[in-house]
């Protein structure tokens, strides 16, 4: 299942992304035709998986481990990515390389850490109050005109606050990318 953008080129949809990146064949084929330019056989693409599926060397794999990942790379794994328009898989040729299309996974397969603003906003705050607490402590004017527990009460409740608006534009992320 794709989905059509604003711009008019179809994107993968995101049950589509998990469905090709829950198999663990079809990740270690989208790894190995990242590391090469250009197409690889199917017969290459099979030794490499089975050796990384096995945890061992290509020379050690077996002819059953290279003919079973084989069959489920031909049979199965390739036509549906195929199919998806990640890969380029001529069936004829024996061939498969990335298509364009591939990168449209990377979201998925290497998720971007955007918590790094809102921890600069929370460190922020952190700082702002507990200078205003220390001031409070040490006895700076105007800092002792206001009772310690009212400092502790707006850290607290501007925490409280930041945290929610946070959580807020944490769901309409989520529910946006749905």
């Amino acid at each position: 299942m794709t989905t059509e953008p604003s711009s008019g080129t179809r994107m993968l949809s995101r049950d589509m992304a998990f469905e090709i990146l829950t198999n663990a064949r079809r990740r270690y084929t989208l790894s190995y035709l990242r590391s090469r330019t250009g197409a690889v056989s199917i017969g290459e693409l099979a030794e490499v998986v089975a050796a990384w599926e096995n945890d061992t060397s290509i020379e050690l794999v077996s002819s059953k481990e290279r003919k079973s990942v084989y069959t489920s790379l031909y049979q199965t794994h390739l036509p549906k990515m195929a199919d998806a328009g990640v890969i380029e898989y001529d069936r004829q040729r024996g061939n498969v390389q990335l298509s364009d299309r591939a990168n449209e996974l990377d979201e998925y397969l290497y998720p971007t850490v955007q918590a790094s603003n809102w921890s600069t906003y929370y460190l922020g705050l952190a700082l702002v109050g507990g200078a205003a607490i220390v001031c409070r402590l040490v006895g700076m004017y105007p800092f002792t005109e206001v009772p310690m527990l009212v400092y502790a009460g707006l850290l607290l409740g501007s925490f409280v606050l930041l945290s929610a608006v946070n959580l807020e534009l944490l769901r309409r992320n989520r529910s946006r990318k749905r």
